[in-house]
């Protein structure tokens, strides 16, 4: 590969100068870091990344290709990839192909030859903030500074309409004995999987279906998914929720749909500094006293002081490192979330328990 340069700018005036990855062209967005040692491909096409540059922290990128078969939606969704080391070449047998042609194939920009380990420091001390990579402003910095003014603040930013299904779809066997409406908020595929494995027939709404619609269909349980941008903002989410609590039903949400339960409940979210995105987060179930190791994606989390004060609301989980709540359950209804994403893909599998936790809720309900 003929390397061509590339530039990446932060909002806060912070240059890095490496080598082109991917299509050339010029892409902005919030720059963030995911510290996982594998699951590249998962991570880049996961729809809760849409709008952010991901840096990824492991050296080696593109070393064991693409698969079919590990991706979270139909393309990668990230605004712009960022890696120390990067490998066209890849030595995985089933591999269906290279990193640097699938980039190419779905328009993704992306710098290497990076010190990542300065530019995280820098986020983790700085915070996540705005960025841009170009191929076409070398030796233009103030063109370029332009362009990142053009890049809106994920602050107020409502993404999940635009990435969600834009029409109904079934997953799972039809034959199945428990029928769940999943809200698609920028749902990943591997959700629909452990929930398909364990006998839920899912029917995927867009974001913002109105309950009638889905009550038609007669379902058993709702699901609230993860998804991308700010959760403050989107009132149409939060008032479905509102009405999907007064059904009655079993209702379970993870990461974005976490957050959307608790401001259905009067519980406020909040722009986290530089946010949690990794594969190693511990968490503490508060119920069991045992403790798991979790994949994470979110830059929002809920306001402890208003989760500790709403009498609605016990806090089933915490992270451990910062001690920000990971999971509530309420006490009136039959519903529960997490911060965090027990499908794992990629990441460890202790947190799957949950989805067994919802099928057995939804039997006894």
């Amino acid at each position: 590969m003929i390397k061509q340069k590339a530039t990446l700018l932060l909002a806060d005036g912070t240059v890095f100068h490496g080598t082109l990855i991917g299509k050339p062209g010029t892409n902005g967005g919030e720059i963030c870091f995911n510290t996982g040692m594998t699951g590249y491909q998962e991570i880049y096409t996961d729809p809760s990344y849409t709008g952010q540059i991901v840096v990824t922290t492991t050296s080696h990128i593109g070393n064991y290709g693409v698969h079919p078969d590990e991706v979270e939606s139909d393309h990668p969704c990230v605004a712009g990839i960022v890696v120390n080391s990067f490998s066209e070449v890849f030595s995985r047998l089933d591999a269906s192909g290279s990193l640097q042609d699938y980039l190419v194939n779905y328009g993704i920009t992306g710098i290497a030859d990076i010190d990542t380990r300065k530019l995280v420091r820098h986020l983790r001390s700085k915070g996540a903030m705005n960025a841009i990579i170009s191929s076409e402003f070398e030796g233009n910095l103030e063109g370029l500074k332009a362009e990142l003014a053009k890049v809106p603040d994920m602050n107020g930013l409502e993404l999940s309409s635009k990435v969600c299904t834009q029409e109904p779809y079934f997953f799972g066997d039809e034959n199945s004995a428990i029928k769940v409406a999943c809200l698609d908020f920028g749902i990943k595929k591997n959700i629909l999987r452990n929930l398909a494995s364990r006998g839920v027939y899912c029917k995927v709404y867009p974001a913002k279906t109105k309950l009638a619609e889905m009550e038609a269909w007669a379902p058993q349980a709702y699901f609230l998914s993860n998804g991308p941008g700010d959760p403050a903002v989107m009132e149409y989410a939060v008032d479905t929720v509102k009405e999907i609590l007064e059904t009655g039903k079993p209702v379970f949400g993870i990461c974005l749909g976490h957050q959307l339960l608790a401001e259905a409940v009067g519980i406020k979210t909040y722009k986290m500094h530089h946010g949690h995105r990794g594969l190693n987060h511990p968490i503490k179930n508060l119920l069991t006293g045992k403790s798991e190791i979790t994949s994470q994606n979110h830059g929002f989390n809920v306001v402890r002081e208003d989760t500790e004060k709403n009498p609605q609301v016990e806090i089933t989980h915490v992270h451990l490192n910062d001690n920000t709540v990971a999971g509530i359950r309420l006490k009136n209804k039959l519903a529960f979330s997490v911060q965090y994403h027990p499908e794992s893909s990629p990441g460890p599998h202790d947190s799957r328990y949950l989805f067994d936790d919802f099928v057995s809720m939804i039997n006894n309900n």
